[in-house]
């Protein structure tokens, strides 16, 4: 049970309106983004900082953006999001030998030196205390460039927010996230928990 209700996506036009991006990521509207809502400003902000983040500007794919959110949310622990960035990352054209085999990206043949730099990177950042090192520093450059690693961190923070606002909230995760997680996490233990 959730420490809080989600509203009615009917409760803020303007939330909703926005939440319509949504529709395309996840195939739905996130119960995180309903019960933001009980505050607009913060729902509306977070959609903004959520667009602007997950932008595909080229070689940090919008797939491989979804699979670092992933794994930084499965470095924090938080259900909710696993779900919800293995279901985006299935929508934005993940590889189906990637997806199936997400839990051995460090690996398995089907993951890339730099899409493992990358994931990597997404573990050590999520990490408390912080992981980043310069050997994580040095693979990073080896493969992408500052605007690439940029990009790459606003994803990671963006799930940092995510992990803890949703792993405290306890928030109810959908149908939709619920039958991807089963689809392709639950092979490496990952379950709903208190997120029913």
């Amino acid at each position: 049970m959730p420490l809080i209700n989600p509203l009615s996506p009917e409760h803020d036009a303007k939330t909703k309106e926005l939440a319509e991006f949504f529709s395309e990521t996840l195939g739905f509207c996130p119960n995180s983004v309903l019960t933001m809502q009980i505050r607009p400003e913060i729902a509306r902000s977070f959609i903004q900082l959520n667009k602007a983040v997950m932008a595909n500007h080229g070689r940090v794919t919008s797939a491989l953006k979804r699979m670092i959110a992933w794994v930084s949310s499965n470095a924090t622990g938080c259900r909710y999001c696993q779900a919800h960035a293995i279901r985006a990352a299935e929508r934005y054209g993940a590889e189906q030998e990637k997806l199936d085999h997400i839990w051995e990206y460090q690996t398995h043949e089907a993951f890339s030196e730099a899409e493992r730099a990358a994931l990597d990177f997404s573990l050590a950042a999520s990490q408390v205390p912080n992981a980043v090192d310069e050997t994580i520093k040095e693979r990073l450059h080896q493969y992408w460039d500052e605007g690439e690693i940029v990009e790459m961190l606003g994803v990671i923070s963006l799930f940092g927010y995510l992990n803890r606002w949703n792993d405290s909230m306890g928030t109810t995760l959908e149908q939709g996230a619920i039958e991807s997680g089963e689809k392709y996490l639950e092979k490496g233990g990952w379950e709903i928990g208190k997120h029913e």
